[in-house]
């Protein structure tokens, strides 16, 4: 990779250009997916579309009383879960073992922000509680939920990064993300896509691919996104919803697929 290297947007015929035809590789004949961060915005939604599409869908959050809410609206079940911590993921993986038996998808969305602005006062702190979440939160949970992916026919990750991890991107000056100062939130996700790459080097049998949702109107960004939450995940829909036989080490935007930069 390179500073200033030029992104390649292979665009399809259409906004949703993969197939969203069901896997059905669970017990039951159902697509089981667990969805970390799931109470609201883009994990919410992704759930709500994913239900749609005949899933069947584990709503991950850390806030009891959020997550439930979310459950029940939606029609999923709720599973308590913090990234930051072990032994809370290591007992959401044992919840999912106990009563779903093994999941088909892992949606790893969970994320914070950080501090934006002048990085001149950032501190260690401020840098391990964004990088714990958006990055060995993933780490914690693909961990923690590999054997119960590894009993589907058809597993896949999807990691939800975003093009504010991109060196090509953000050194574009006609793209938003290039406006944005967001030192930790940016180092974040350019780990997570690079985690990505070598997830699907090293994981043979599973899909693994990240999704880069775009500038989203959600609470991370105090709305301030031009897209709405439902196009926001249309790339996560895309890679959780795909063919088994969809390559893996990819990086999709809701447009087609973007080069690694």
């Amino acid at each position: 990779m390179h500073v200033g290297a030029r992104v390649v947007l292979a665009f399809l015929p259409s906004k949703r250009p993969w197939s969203t035809s069901l896997r059905g590789t669970s017990i039951k004949g159902m697509t089981i997916t667990f969805i970390t961060g799931a109470n609201k915005g883009l994990g919410r939604e992704t759930a709500r579309r994913l239900i749609e599409c005949g899933h069947t869908v584990l709503v991950g959050a850390r806030q009891r009383e959020q997550g439930e809410e979310a459950a029940a609206a939606l029609g999923a079940r709720y599973v308590p879960i913090d990234v930051t911590d072990d032994e809370s993921v290591a007992a959401a993986a044992a919840n999912v073992a106990a009563h779903e038996g093994l999941i088909d998808v892992l949606i790893n969305n969970a994320g914070v922000h950080g501090p934006v602005g002048d990085p001149s006062d950032l501190t260690a702190a401020d840098a391990l509680s964004v990088l714990d979440v958006n990055v060995i939160g993933v780490v914690r949970t693909t961990t923690a939920f590999l054997p119960l992916l590894r009993l589907s026919d058809a597993p896949a990750i999807v990691n939800v990064s975003s093009g504010m991890g991109s060196l090509a991107l953000t050194h574009d000056p006609g793209r938003p993300e290039s406006h944005v100062v967001a030192p930790l939130y940016t180092a974040s996700k350019a780990a997570l896509t690079m985690l990505t790459t070598q997830y699907a080097k090293g994981l043979k049998g599973i899909r693994v691919n990240a999704a880069d949702p775009g500038y989203t109107a959600t609470d991370l960004n105090g709305h301030s996104g031009p897209q709405t939450v439902t196009e926001g995940t249309d790339a996560i829909v895309a890679l959780a919803t795909e063919e088994p036989g969809a390559g893996s080490g990819r990086f999709i935007s809701r447009h087609g697929e973007l080069a690694w930069s």
